[in-house]
Protein backbone atom coordinates (compact mmCIF):
# COMPACT_ATOMS: atom_id res chain seq x y z
CA UNK A 1 0.00 0.00 0.00
CA UNK A 2 1.05 3.28 -0.35
CA UNK A 3 0.29 6.66 1.32
CA UNK A 4 0.63 10.24 0.25
CA UNK A 5 1.76 12.91 3.08
CA UNK A 6 2.13 16.22 3.50
CA UNK A 7 5.99 17.86 2.73
CA UNK A 8 4.82 21.38 3.93
CA UNK A 9 6.71 21.22 7.46
CA UNK A 10 10.01 20.66 5.41
CA UNK A 11 8.98 23.37 2.79
CA UNK A 12 8.26 26.13 5.88
CA UNK A 13 11.41 25.00 8.44
CA UNK A 14 13.50 25.90 4.89
CA UNK A 15 12.06 28.84 5.11
CA UNK A 16 12.21 29.91 8.66
CA UNK A 17 7.66 30.42 8.08
CA UNK A 18 5.89 29.39 10.96
CA UNK A 19 2.21 27.72 10.62
CA UNK A 20 0.70 31.39 12.05
CA UNK A 21 2.17 33.13 9.62
CA UNK A 22 1.56 30.99 6.99
CA UNK A 23 -2.59 31.15 7.70
CA UNK A 24 -2.16 35.02 8.12
CA UNK A 25 -0.53 35.72 4.86
CA UNK A 26 -2.54 32.99 2.54
CA UNK A 27 -5.80 34.37 4.79
CA UNK A 28 -6.56 30.58 5.33
CA UNK A 29 -7.88 28.92 8.80
CA UNK A 30 -4.92 28.43 11.11
CA UNK A 31 -6.27 24.93 12.40
CA UNK A 32 -6.21 23.43 8.48
CA UNK A 33 -2.78 24.83 7.60
CA UNK A 34 -1.26 23.14 11.10
CA UNK A 35 -3.01 19.95 10.75
CA UNK A 36 -1.42 19.63 6.71
CA UNK A 37 1.95 20.64 8.34
CA UNK A 38 1.65 18.10 11.03
CA UNK A 39 0.86 15.61 8.01
CA UNK A 40 -2.64 15.47 10.08
CA UNK A 41 -4.78 15.88 7.23
CA UNK A 42 -7.15 13.09 5.91
CA UNK A 43 -8.65 15.58 3.06
CA UNK A 44 -6.92 18.30 1.15
CA UNK A 45 -8.75 21.00 0.16
CA UNK A 46 -8.02 22.15 -3.02
CA UNK A 47 -8.47 26.15 -2.25
CA UNK A 48 -6.02 25.73 0.44
CA UNK A 49 -3.51 23.41 -1.82
CA UNK A 50 -3.86 26.19 -4.75
CA UNK A 51 -3.04 28.71 -1.75
CA UNK A 52 -0.16 27.46 -0.45
CA UNK A 53 1.03 26.40 -3.64
CA UNK A 54 1.43 29.94 -5.11
CA UNK A 55 2.81 31.39 -1.26
CA UNK A 56 5.13 29.22 -1.78
CA UNK A 57 5.72 28.88 -5.29
CA UNK A 58 5.31 25.25 -5.70
CA UNK A 59 3.11 22.82 -7.73
CA UNK A 60 1.40 20.56 -5.60
CA UNK A 61 4.00 17.43 -6.16
CA UNK A 62 6.42 18.94 -4.09
CA UNK A 63 3.82 20.09 -1.34
CA UNK A 64 2.09 16.62 -1.34
CA UNK A 65 4.51 13.45 -1.60
CA UNK A 66 3.15 9.95 -2.59
CA UNK A 67 5.46 7.50 -1.05
CA UNK A 68 5.11 3.47 -1.94
CA UNK A 69 5.69 0.95 0.76
CA UNK A 70 7.99 -1.87 0.03
CA UNK A 71 6.86 -5.07 -0.52
CA UNK A 72 8.64 -8.40 1.39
Amino acid sequence: MSRIHSDLKRIADERGLSIRQIAKDIDYRFDSVRQLYNDEMERYPRVLLAKLCDYLNVTPDILLKHEKEPTE
